[in-house]
């Protein structure tokens, strides 16, 4: 793995979880604490392999998401009274990193970036999400972990399930996947060349002109796949669930480990439609879920 701290886009972010880091190594137990969503599954998952990978002793907590609370609500999480308590909060708004408040517990939000891209070098603005930051943590508590590199692959999903793919490219999303191809952790692929992508993602799709254009693109050259491709997202484009750059991504930059049939991006669509809409069900949904994906490293709900 290439450390992701040292890319231009942890520049400001480094030295607060390098500082995690030290906190973490020299705490006697770590009580990890985020909401039950996905995002708290990804985030903490990061986590906790690397705890399990060096031996760190740490006790989990999912609290209530606060599409559960009252719009009036506190915070759902606490701070342990003893050890170091982590709390990974997925769904605060976006700091900037000077003013993310310290105190004795760790606190991983979202913070601001900007990240350089493109010949012009043009420098756009963007959001480091916990689950990106926990795993540069993880990486840094872990350099070399089992558990660590094998959930290397999905630090991007937090990216993925934000909101700002729904309006603009987002820039760190786009480095992280470049950065993970480069390190070999994924490959990014075009639609046809996933085995077996999850139906309904894309609304106006036709999934019997899918499967016509998967047996003959190995037969094609790269122009023959950009038409052929293009036309097959036509209907796509009026249709107003989906954002023309999360199009784009699903069309051609879909997220493969290995030779895995199904993507991650269908992965997380998958779970976002067998999570349980009752809270404590949530809970314990989360908590399955991470354990498989532990053991396995496959984000899936199971039986």
């Amino acid at each position: 793995m290439r450390d992701i701290l040292d890319t231009p886009m942890f520049a400001t972010a480094k030295a607060p979880l390098l500082g995690h880091g030290d906190a973490i190594k020299a705490a006697e137990t770590v009580h990890l604490t985020a909401p039950a969503t996905i995002e708290g599954v990804l985030a903490i998952g990061q986590l906790e392999a690397a705890f399990l990978d060096v031996g760190i002793k740490y006790r989990r907590r999912f609290f209530t998401p606060r599409h559960h609370l009252p719009r009036d609500a506190g915070p759902a999480w606490t701070v342990a009274p003893n050890g170091l308590t982590v709390v990974v909060d997925v769904e605060e708004d976006t700091w900037e990193v000077g003013d993310v408040p310290t105190g004795e517990h760790v606190h991983l939000v979202p913070v601001s970036t900007t990240v350089e891209m493109g010949s012009k070098h043009r420098r756009f603005s963007g959001v480091l999400d916990p689950v990106l930051q926990a795993a540069a943590l993880a990486a840094v508590l872990a350099p070399n972990g089992r558990r660590v590199r094998k959930l290397r692959p999905f630090i991007s999903l937090g990216l993925w399930s934000r909101g700002a793919l729904e309006t603009n490219m987002d820039p760190i999303h786009t480095a992280v996947l470049n950065h993970l191809k480069e390190e070999g952790s994924l490959r990014l692929v075009p639609l046809p060349e996933v085995a077996a992508p999850a139906e309904g993602m894309m609304p106006g799709l036709s999934e019997r002109q899918l499967k016509r254009l998967r047996r003959v693109w190995s037969t094609m050259d790269v122009e023959q796949r950009t038409m052929a491709l293009s036309e097959l997202l036509l209907p796509c484009l009026t249709e107003a669930e989906l954002s023309t750059p999360r199009l784009e991504e699903l069309a051609w930059h879909r997220m493969v480990v290995g030779e895995e049939a199904v993507d991650l991006a269908s992965q997380v669509h998958h779970l976002k439609h067998a999570w349980p809409q009752e809270a404590d069900a949530g809970r314990l949904f989360a908590s399955k879920l991470l354990d498989g994906w532990l053991g396995t490293g496959q984000l899936t709900a199971g039986d």
